[in-house]
């Protein structure tokens, strides 16, 4: 048995969380739901009010949100080394770059997706500005450097690392130089790899169940 609960489905932002999952290293029990029948049903409703994935359940306590989930693990179990400790100089750019991802870059990426343009007009009103300013802080902030804080890999990384290779993929990231590599680094981790294919792997089984005809 474990006190450690991971909610998600394979095709969501739950994969941010598996990954994380998997570079903890602690076990975990996976409940799978549906995005029509069990994600909004009341016995989930009562965890996360939201309907939505991913959610984790350390024990008694509930933590919804990709990147304070990421935080959350990191520090709930340091051993992993998935954060600077608390009091060191490192755990500022590790929250800086974050919940840049949590803000501006999700904001960026999301509209980009939606085919929403902010006008010049409208980017003071809005909190990352424009995309080309979102895409140049990235880009400095990962040029030279392997890893966002300038020493060491992080939950930062892995959370801004997923959001800028999903963002290459689907269009609403600049494919620069610098991200496909940061990307690629990060994809090259054991336990990228791991989470992948776990997530991979169900995708493929509902695929296939639903491709059977019925008897």
């Amino acid at each position: 048995m474990t006190d450690l609960i991971f909610y998600t489905n394979p095709m969501s932002r739950g994969r941010i969380v598996r990954w994380m999952l998997e570079e903890v290293g602690e076990p975990y029990e996976t409940k799978l739901l549906g995005y029509s029948d069990s994600m909004k049903g009341p016995e989930y409703l009562a965890i996360n009010s939201m309907g939505k994935v991913p959610t984790i359940e350390h024990g008694d306590t509930v933590v919804t949100e990709c990147a304070a989930i990421c935080a959350y693990l990191a520090d709930a179990f340091p051993q992993a080394g998935l954060a600077p400790p608390p009091g060191n100089r490192r755990r500022g750019p590790y929250y800086r770059w974050l919940f840049f991802g949590a803000g501006p870059v999700e904001q960026s990426t999301s509209l980009q997706s939606l085919k929403v343009e902010v006008t010049a007009e409208q980017q003071a009103m809005v909190g990352f500005g424009s995309t080309a300013l979102v895409m140049d802080a990235l880009e400095g902030a990962l040029t030279g450097r392997d890893y966002l804080d300038g020493e060491a890999f992080t939950a930062a990384d892995l959370y801004l690392g997923s959001h800028i290779g999903w963002g290459m993929q689907f269009g609403a990231v600049e494919k620069r130089p610098v991200f496909e590599a940061y990307v690629a680094r990060l994809h090259a981790r054991p336990a990228a790899i791991r989470a992948a294919k776990i997530d991979d792997d169900l995708i493929a089984a509902e695929q296939a169940s639903q491709s059977v005809p019925a008897q």
